[in-house]
């Protein structure tokens, strides 16, 4: 299996990447005896249907990357040397993780996952990933003004071990206004407060590795993450894509999305 699936535009191409990290779900068979098998039938860290919910970029001229590999193998949002991204007491599970969000361990006890695993992880599906993206952002960059790069999650409602509040329905994340254009941020929160969504920036989350790695806006690379409930398009004990919200959610994007791509024009 690819480490991850790349989804064309099907009308002319913006310079605009949708970066979807945490939606895949898969783990090589050779290594599924050494996790929890009640953790993975859960998988409950997993940012589940967001490349439905965001299938509407495409015919935008939108260019999606989406990981096929679960974030319990690697996690493409950390950064590779294992420094972490907080530093307020908060849970922040390593580039290859060995609990979930709630601090639970995610292998069987016996098992103690070594450097040479860890760097083998890396090398196999954190670098192809990263490097496709910089490979995309190089080509759009010697053709366009400027890009973007939208990184795409979503969270529980309510992880105590992060945040001791209920999150709340949109996260803008921007690295404090390093890692892309204010301009492009407001045209970003602007939009999305146009609704009757909880829209914050930067608080709690300030976007994680892929943001704050890419983003150069003095360069005109701009880099935001969007993190949001997984409430907002899934059943409320968010374990099913509920297409009646996704919807209202859909539309909001892509609206988004348009205003976005406006900008770059």
């Amino acid at each position: 299996m690819d480490v991850f699936k790349v989804i064309e535009p099907t009308k002319n191409k913006v310079p605009f990447i949708l970066s979807i990290p945490h939606s895949g779900t898969n783990i090589p068979s050779n290594k599924l005896n050494f996790y929890n098998k009640d953790q993975l039938k859960l998988k409950e860290d997993t940012d589940w249907y967001l490349d439905q919910l965001y299938d509407f970029a495409p015919k935008l001229g939108i260019t999606t990357i989406k990981a096929n590999f679960s974030r319990w193998l690697v996690d493409l949002n950390r950064n590779p040397e294992n420094k972490p991204l907080y530093n307020d007491g908060r849970i922040i599970t390593s580039i290859c993780p060995t609990t979930n969000f709630d601090g639970k361990p995610i292998y069987i006890e016996n098992y103690k996952i070594n450097e040479v695993e860890i760097s083998q992880r890396i090398e196999t599906y954190f670098l192809p990933y990263h490097n496709h993206i910089n490979s995309l952002i190089q080509n759009f960059i010697e053709k366009f003004p400027a890009v973007i790069i939208w990184d795409a999650h979503s969270i529980k409602r309510n992880v105590p071990t992060i945040y001791s509040q209920s999150f709340p329905d949109m996260i803008i994340g921007d690295n404090d206004a390093k890692s892309c254009d204010e301009k492009l941020t407001e045209i970003v929160y602007n939009q999305l407060s146009k609704t009757d969504l909880n829209i914050t920036k930067n608080q709690p989350f300030k976007g994680g590795y892929i943001t704050r790695s890419l983003g150069f806006p003095k360069n005109n690379i701009n880099a935001i993450q969007l993190e949001m409930s997984k409430d907002l398009y899934m059943t409320e004990n968010e374990t099913k894509y509920d297409f009646e919200k996704a919807n209202k959610i859909k539309n909001i994007l892509e609206k988004t999305f348009k205003e976005i791509i406006k900008y770059l024009q």
